[in-house]
């Protein structure tokens, strides 16, 4: 089996230098980019199977970045930051980043991240070989397709990242079940590190901002879920 490619674009040598150390050691090709324009070139260049992307770059930003990187071709992004700004992270995730992790974090974590969201990658690919169609799901004003991966609200479309896709669609298929953020880390992520509670959070905030606060009930000291009537 070829070796998946990993793109790093980040600025700071000796981060770089650690992040694709660890990620080669686990088997994968990694090139770095030192700035945001060559990584946009490069990822255009390399097609990479994945990138780990710095929010802070000179040149342009990490989310100019995602968001070239986005409109050309779909890859998986995680999105590394020092600045632990909700609307940063938000944004973030607006753009097309499928996670994040801020500064500093484990190298073993990342690893982990990298690898549920090349498993996420292929298991939609896999899913989307499968010779029954999954069936389309509506809740309250709200329509998922996991055919086209696509979410319609009063006819519209709502853009949604893979990630808040695939959160929204677990959700969503047991209407009124309770989830840990343990369990969506395990079942939408495909890791189980306790210290990625928040990017569930995040997302879940996410999908509110974009499909109304209504739409996924907090369940104090429990977790999350999604009501028949939203």
């Amino acid at each position: 089996m070829t070796a998946r490619t990993i793109l790093v674009v980040e600025d700071e040598p000796s981060i770089a230098d650690a992040i694709a150390a660890r990620l080669r050691s686990e088997g994968y090709v990694v090139e770095i980019a030192a700035d945001g324009p060559s990584g946009v070139t490069m990822c255009r260049e390399l097609l990479p199977d994945a990138v780990v992307l710095d929010l802070m770059l000179p040149g342009i930003d990490g989310l100019e970045v995602c968001e070239r990187i986005q409109s050309d071709r779909p890859v998986p992004v995680l999105m590394l930051t020092a600045r632990d700004s909700e609307q940063d992270l938000l944004v973030g995730l607006g753009v097309g980043a499928d996670d994040y992790m801020t500064k500093p974090f484990s190298s073993r974590e990342l690893v982990a991240r990298v690898h549920a969201l090349l498993r996420r990658v292929e298991r939609s690919r896999t899913d989307g070989g499968s010779s029954k169609p999954p069936v389309a799901i509506t809740i309250a004003d709200i329509d998922i397709d996991p055919t086209t991966r696509r979410v319609h609200q009063h006819g519209e479309d709502v853009h949604l990242t893979p990630t808040e896709f695939d959160l929204m669609l677990f959700l969503a298929e047991t209407p009124g079940a309770v989830y840990t953020r343990e369990d969506l880390l395990e079942q939408v992520w495909g890791y189980a590190v306790a210290s990625g509670v928040r990017t569930v959070d995040s997302h879940i905030r996410a999908l509110r901002r974009k499909l109304g606060n209504d739409l996924i009930r907090t369940v104090h000291g429990v977790g999350y879920a999604i009501e028949e009537a939203a």
